[in-house]
């Protein structure tokens, strides 16, 4: 099998010649550092033999703030670091007025697919190509900050349907377009979760949040693509309910969190395909590289019979992952992940 055909075999839980090996998001200096002389992050998992490549929309920053903050094309401002996804610090709805007064970024703008159309001429056809991106969750919460949006789940419903209701409409139509465009693989990066549990109630959960995700990954299916659902956290008391909106993987039972790999492969691995769970919070960072190599063992072990199983970290290649344990995992996949 190629990589393209890897990832799609087990994504429809078959049982592919190896275990596919992934990253959604990868620090670009640690890409540098784990392959010397790559070009970009996604040449970097083409020399390691990866099984995909892929991106995210662009948001563009519209004005710096005396704060030393930035605002985007969501009117939302963030707090520059040094990982891929800053954190946000404020958004532009407070009130119902706001919500209903509120116009998302145009998902027609010539440059919403940032990457996509080059990573698509470069590798379609030799690697599976990700795109990801969010429902309606995670941007909703950027939009009125996330305490607000939890509270108003009972306070003012109404504002969270309405702010949703408009997030949704913009993303799923960037989403069409992505997979238009030559995108496989849709990441949804809605988190729900902390390490503790749900951030809200199973009933808040069904009411609220699971509707635009069925309404996104039914879209994304009718347009020919596969979808994987990522939440951080504690996902056991919603891990039905998220596999009931129709996800064809999810990622990325996190270990941190008490999420066990081989309970998950017994609870729900015969309808959605597993990716993960490669602890990123401290074994890729400080562990030593055969210390990874033993978890990558132990993942298969766990999670790989029979198929549906993607291996990739716990959430993402980030700046302080070590690039020899980076690509150590990458490595220990293609030793122990063959079918026999």
């Amino acid at each position: 099998m190629n990589s393209v055909e890897r990832v799609h075999t087990a994504l429809k839980l078959g049982q592919p010649d190896r275990v596919p090996v992934l990253e959604f998001v990868v620090d670009e200096k640690v890409a540098r550092s784990a392959v010397p002389g790559c070009r970009d992050v996604a040449d970097c998992m083409d020399r390691l033999d990866m099984d995909g490549v892929g991106c995210g929309a662009s948001f563009q920053k519209v004005r710096d703030n005396p704060d030393g903050s930035y605002t985007d094309e969501w009117g939302v401002s963030y707090l520059p670091g040094p990982e891929a996804v800053a954190h946000p610090l404020r958004g532009p709805i407070e009130t119902l007025e706001d919500a209903r007064a509120y116009t998302p970024p145009d998902p027609d703008a010539p440059h919403r697919l940032g990457k996509l159309p080059d990573l698509v001429a470069r590798y379609k056809g030799k690697r599976a190509i990700c795109f990801h991106h969010r429902a309606a969750f995670m941007w909703s919460a950027y939009l009125m900050s996330l305490d607000n949006m939890l509270m108003n789940l009972i306070a003012e419903p109404e504002l969270v349907e309405l702010t949703m209701e408009k997030v949704l409409r913009c993303n799923m139509r960037i989403v069409q377009r992505a997979i238009q465009a030559g995108a496989e693989v849709i990441i949804l990066g809605d988190d729900y979760a902390g390490n503790h549990g749900p951030m809200m109630s199973p009933a808040l959960f069904r009411q609220f949040i699971l509707p635009p995700l069925k309404k996104m990954i039914a879209m994304i299916h009718d347009e020919g693509a596969f979808c994987i659902k990522h939440s951080d956290g504690d996902l056991y008391p919603i891990l039905d309910d998220i596999v009931s909106a129709g996800p064809d993987g999810i990622n990325p039972i996190e270990p941190v969190a008490g999420m066990e790999l081989k309970k998950v492969k017994q609870l729900v691995g015969d309808k959605v395909c597993l990716t993960g769970n490669i602890d990123c919070a401290h074994l890729l960072p400080h562990g030593t590289p055969e210390q990874v190599r033993e978890s990558v063992r132990q993942a298969i072990a766990d999670a790989a019979p029979g198929g549906g199983y993607i291996l990739c970290s716990s959430n993402s290649i980030h700046s302080s992952c070590d690039p020899r344990n980076f690509v150590a995992m990458v490595r220990a996949c293609h030793e122990f992940g063959g079918y026999r």
